[in-house]
């Protein structure tokens, strides 16, 4: 692995500056576009790439962090509230086959061709690298003690990430990795989704028409759910809940530990999206099917949008997808009323957030924006609130105190000719 110089981020961004810095500058959203909507952008940034021949290949969000992963195998990191460039990171050589990284509390990781490497989750430095027994086909996934990922033949790997650091330490990786292995499970057809671990219940859907559940210490088979056919849509999933959609055109709302149906609900097209869930709805995007919104208690149907592909966000009035056109939509969470239509075709890229009510999209060729509720300093966070930052709370007499401080402090300013206008 190599870390970029400033000298090939500069000539990347030079290369492209002639034909591509007034496109940009014309295609960010602008004020007046996302003011229609409530919104505002809270910044842009541009990805270290190579843009005469990169292209950004994912985009993966975090509690604190966002990755932009290109064909190249550069990761550039940001800060996901400022869009402050962390680091930047060369993976591998060019255009190897890579998956969507993860993270944990201290590490991203990153499968290029057949290796794993952890990074430092703010410096971007090498933690370790372990060569893979088998061709990838699924992210990795992390919990407290394992790594997880899925393969092309069928097999679920587990590495146990003391004996990775163990190994680590003594200089005995790469070529003592197989040391690390915990288990192996086969099933019979290729793994499409990537493991879900909540340390109880580890869950994956293979292309034998199944979804599994194993003890992740011991891969012992809790449970196995049939379906009449493949299962090639990432799996959704809340707390203690999954939601598996199929190409038989039916959605199941499952418990984690149990395998018990919460409920099922049949969307009459085959569904290759993943199933999102914000607060109390979850949203289905059967093939050419438009958008379905079903209660995430009961599973029953709420409203139907036609001519709506996928999910990009949400926040407390307005719900962002992506249309049949590539533009992205806003609809009312309530009802699906059609709000308007942002014409940003060009940011093609665009992160599912289920996670807060911050929207990030992006263009092919790296540059990212981020926007949010006007106003709105702090996330919402959807889908784990307990994570939502505690915020200082002033009584009512404080912020009327506070408020003819502020009206002071302006009206001595102004005054003074020390004012700023913007």
């Amino acid at each position: 692995m190599t870390r970029l110089t400033m000298t090939f981020a500069a000539l990347a961004l030079l290369a492209a500056a002639s034909s591509s810095a007034f496109a940009q500058g014309k295609t960010l959203p602008t004020s007046r576009m996302l003011a229609r909507y409530g919104l505002e952008r809270a910044w842009w940034s541009q990805s270290t790439l190579d843009i005469g021949q990169d292209r950004v290949r994912h985009m993966v969000l975090d509690e604190d962090s966002l990755f932009m992963q290109s064909s190249g195998g550069i990761v550039t990191a940001f800060n996901n509230e400022t869009g402050q460039k962390r680091w930047a990171v060369q993976l591998g050589r060019h255009n190897l086959p890579s998956q969507a990284c993860v993270t944990n509390d201290n590490q991203v990781l990153v499968i290029a061709g057949s290796t794993m490497y952890a990074l430092q989750k703010y410096s971007g430095d090498l933690i370790w690298q372990l060569q893979l027994s088998a061709s990838p086909s699924t992210s990795p996934s992390v919990d407290n003690q394992r790594i997880y990922y899925g393969t092309i033949d069928g097999s679920v790997y587990a590495y146990d990430l003391k004996k990775i650091e163990e190994l680590h330490n003594d200089n005995l990786l790469p070529q003592w990795a197989n040391v690390a292995l915990s288990w192996r499970y086969k099933a019979a057809g290729e793994i499409t989704t990537q493991p879900i671990s909540n340390n109880l219940t580890l869950n994956f859907a293979s292309r034998d028409n199944s979804l599994y559940a194993l003890t992740p210490s011991t891969r012992v088979l809790q449970w196995q759910f049939e379906t009449d056919r493949p299962v090639s849509a990432p799996l959704g999933h809340s707390p203690g809940f999954l939601y598996l959609a199929s190409e038989d055109f039916n959605v199941f709302c499952i418990q984690q530990n149990t395998g018990s149906v919460r409920w099922q609900f049949v969307a009459g097209q085959p569904i290759r999206k993943q199933v999102r869930v914000v607060g109390d709805n979850v949203y289905v995007f059967p093939h050419r099917g438009g958008l379905y919104c079903l209660s995430r208690i009961t599973g029953e149907r709420r409203w139907w949008q036609p001519h709506m592909e996928d999910f990009v966000g949400s926040t407390k009035n307005i719900l962002l997808v992506t249309d049949s056109l590539g533009q992205i939509t806003a609809l009312s969470p309530k009802d699906g009323a059609v709000i308007g239509s942002l014409p940003l075709k060009d940011f093609s890229v665009r992160y599912g957030n289920e996670l807060t009510d911050r929207i990030y999209i992006a263009t092919k060729t790296g540059l990212v924006v981020c926007f949010r509720e006007q106003g709105k300093e702090f996330p919402t966070y959807h889908m784990f609130p307990e994570r939502q930052p505690i915020l200082p709370e002033l009584s009512p007499d404080d912020a009327a105190a506070d408020a003819a401080d502020d009206t002071t402090a302006s009206a001595d300013g102004n005054a003074a000719g020390g004012g700023l206008n913007f």
